[in-house]
């Protein structure tokens, strides 16, 4: 019989209370280690570890997707041996991970930019993506060498192209035709936005499908984080009246 800490805890949220799509910034790989006196690509090694506990919880839960926010634009600024280092484990979390994103049933997909990354891990990444592609469960998104203001760019310049072409008119360009642009086309808007280590921005991600998101925000690093943690941003999603710029008919007009 399996201990109480190997069975999986129960979420007492009912499903259709549940987001749909769950985004996460997972933020303080770097202080976890350096609050421990460890190298910081100890906590990339340990965030790696709250990245698996993570999707399988989600995938578990049923939820319809999760988007990581793995490797942003701007980190590029990072020292050279840290980026290295997080390059190995993005292209060993791609091949080690496969067997289990293929038992889940989970559709793998990137987003961002795929200049800089280098030509082995975006072969590991193409190869996962392809063989989970026909998957029916949960979509694992992966924002990668990823930017929000990069994504509205390239949207805009796609959009100028067919412009240019003759393809569209400026007046037949709607909210629809600038999604149908972005990396994320065919998705939905993540209805939960959880940002780890207590920072309260939202770091250049998902600018535009973010709009509105729930946001949850937790002191805990990455590396702590757990199912106990993702329940607890679930249910603080569930107890909240989302009312998308209306009223809620359920409460009288002062």
């Amino acid at each position: 019989m399996a201990s109480p800490e190997e069975c999986p805890l129960e979420l007492d949220v009912p499903a259709e209370r549940r987001p749909r799509h769950v985004a996460v910034i997972m933020d303080g790989n770097g202080r976890w280690a350096q609050r421990r006196k460890l190298p910081r690509m100890e906590g990339h090694r340990r965030g790696v570890a709250s990245v698996r506990r993570t999707v399988e919880e989600c995938a578990r839960l049923g939820l319809e997707q999760l988007t990581l926010y793995c490797l942003s634009s701007e980190n590029w600024k990072r020292p050279q041996l840290e980026l290295d280092f997080l390059m190995h484990l993005l292209e060993q979390y791609m091949i080690e991970e496969r067997n289990t994103i293929m038992a889940q049933n989970i559709a793998v997909r990137v987003i961002g930019r795929r200049s800089g990354i280098p030509d082995a891990v975006l072969d590991e990444m193409d190869k996962t993506v392809a063989m989970s592609a026909s998957n029916g469960g949960m979509r694992l998104c992966l924002a990668i060498n990823y930017g929000g203001r990069a994504e509205l760019v390239d949207a805009v310049r796609k959009i100028a192209r067919r412009a240019a072409d003759g393809d569209l008119t400026p007046d037949a360009i709607d909210e629809r035709t600038i999604a149908q642009h972005l990396d994320t086309a065919g998705m939905p808007d993540p209805d939960l936005l959880i940002r780890t280590a207590g920072e309260m921005r939202v770091s250049n991600f998902l600018l535009w499908q973010i709009s509105y998101s729930e946001l949850f925000v937790t002191d805990v690093c990455w590396p702590e984080f757990d199912e106990r943690r993702l329940h607890e941003a679930i249910r603080a999603f569930a107890a909240r009246d989302r009312r998308f710029g209306g009223l809620n008919p359920a409460v009288p007009e002062a």
